[in-house]
């Protein structure tokens, strides 16, 4: 867990970094890029989806000791992610306007929205190249993950995302001679970053064949066994599904917020960035409770990923008691680093807030998500989360949006409140016990 978290908390460290980089530029120029970046998360969240699904096949693989399973596995990734890089990179360019107009339909000051606008499509239009490194290097990290080779991927996000910070400073302030490009400065640093981390990720992989055991040999061809690739397809595409349809969801509940104004847009870009940075702690062991019992089952031993299950259920609540105390204590604070408004600022620290009262149930939420889909139960996984976000979630959001004058902070109170139901379900199925199956029958 701690090589997952560490990198995740580092990313979004720089990631926090960019964003207030960006936010001293100016009100527009940030909330452009927070438009743009709703449009990154659903392709990042398909990207994870594509790769887990085929990641529970690659952890019950190595958990019995198939390299070629783990090879093939590895093979399905890549062309799949690949595939999908090109199709959501075609569908950002052709539709983006409309896109981006979702957002721009609340109150805002003359002339606010045009220039939200015209940042968000440059954004946009350059960030779509980083689309097929990430692919790849999704496929890479995953399976050095779930084959017990967690540093790496570390290492070469670390890297990345120090590329990504520097090319941020002298390309979005013009320091060193460079041109002062703004938020377009922003996007190539991203982009640039990306090719980095792809490339640690090869020459490790190439550098220690005794430790990427599945790397090889692997390029010689991309034949993947018929049968393997329906499996993965059956088990993969509903996981693939949920994580696109999940963060969907979440990207038109944020679009119902907006409807309040276009502050609340500015607002939700400094809570959700400061959450992301805040929340690695318990998707990281969400992450890795995904390989630990996942690895146990493949090995066959049911009995241990049981009780495994549930110590890490207590520890992940742990661990989002601690940081939601933690985010609670700086939400006042935070807002002030940005050059914005202050009522901008105020629906922040409130967002923020409510975020922090919550956290020790999204941590459950995530690890009983991660339990159930080790054992291969995509279906209830889906259930679970993408159809408790648009079932329950979004209905509310679209319902207090468009027939209620209710403010954008009660507002949120009642829709994030509903996590309750996703934490009875969850409980629910992880003490059903459906989950605990060997899939690659070893």
């Amino acid at each position: 867990m701690i090589p997952i978290m560490v990198q995740g908390a580092f990313t979004n460290f720089v990631n926090m970094l960019d964003n207030l980089m960006v936010g001293r530029l100016g009100t527009a120029e940030m909330t452009g890029v927070s438009i743009a970046n709703q449009f990154v998360f659903v392709y990042m969240l398909c990207m994870f989806g594509a790769v887990s699904g085929a990641g529970i096949f690659t952890a019950q693989y190595h958990g019995s000791g198939d390299k070629e399973g783990v090879q093939n596995t590895f093979r399905f990734k890549l062309v799949f992610t690949t595939f999908l890089a090109i199709i959501f990179a075609a569908l950002l360019f052709w539709k983006q306007d409309a896109l981006i107009g979702m957002y721009l339909k609340g109150e805002a000051a003359e002339g606010a929205a045009e220039a939200t606008f015209s940042f968000a499509k440059q954004y946009l239009n350059l960030i779509m190249l980083e689309m097929i490194p990430m692919a790849i290097c999704q496929s890479f990290a995953s399976t050095l993950r779930e084959t017990d080779h967690a540093m790496p991927p570390m290492i070469a996000g670390i890297a990345a995302v120090l590329v990504n910070l520097c090319l941020n400073y002298i390309l979005i302030f013009g320091k060193l001679g460079a041109p002062q490009l703004g938020v377009a400065g922003a996007a190539i640093a991203t982009v640039v970053s990306r090719f980095v981390e792809l490339l640690i990720n090869l020459i490790w992989c190439a550098a220690n064949p005794g430790k990427a055991a599945f790397f090889p040999g692997v390029f010689r061809h991309f034949r993947i066994p018929r049968e393997l690739a329906g499996k993965i397809l059956v088990k993969g595409l509903p996981l693939m599904l949920n994580e696109t349809l999940w963060s969907a969801g979440l990207v038109l509940v944020d679009q119902c917020y907006s409807l309040r104004g276009l502050n609340v847009v500015s607002a939700q870009n400094i809570a959700y960035t400061f959450y992301d940075l805040f929340c690695v702690a318990f998707t990281s062991c969400g992450s890795a409770i995904g390989i630990i019992i996942g690895q146990e089952l493949g090995a066959g031993e049911l009995a241990k990923a049981k009780g495994d299950a549930k110590k890490l259920c207590t520890l992940s609540i742990g661990i989002g008691t601690v940081v939601g105390l933690v985010f609670a204590a700086l939400s006042s604070f935070i807002p002030q680093l940005y050059n914005t408004t202050d009522e901008v600022r105020r629906l922040a620290a409130a967002i923020m807030l409510i975020f922090a009262a919550i956290m020790p149930m999204l941590a459950y939420c995530n690890a009983t998500y991660f339990i159930v889909r080790a054992g291969g139960k995509t279906l209830i996984t889906m259930l679970t989360d993408s159809g408790y976000v648009w079932l329950f979630q979004l209905t509310a959001a679209f319902f207090i949006s468009r027939y209620t004058d209710i403010p954008v902070i009660p507002f949120y109170v009642i829709v994030q409140s509903l996590q309750i139901i996703k934490v009875a379900m969850g409980t629910y199925f992880v003490r059903k016990g459906i989950w605990l199956t060997n899939i690659v029958g070893n």
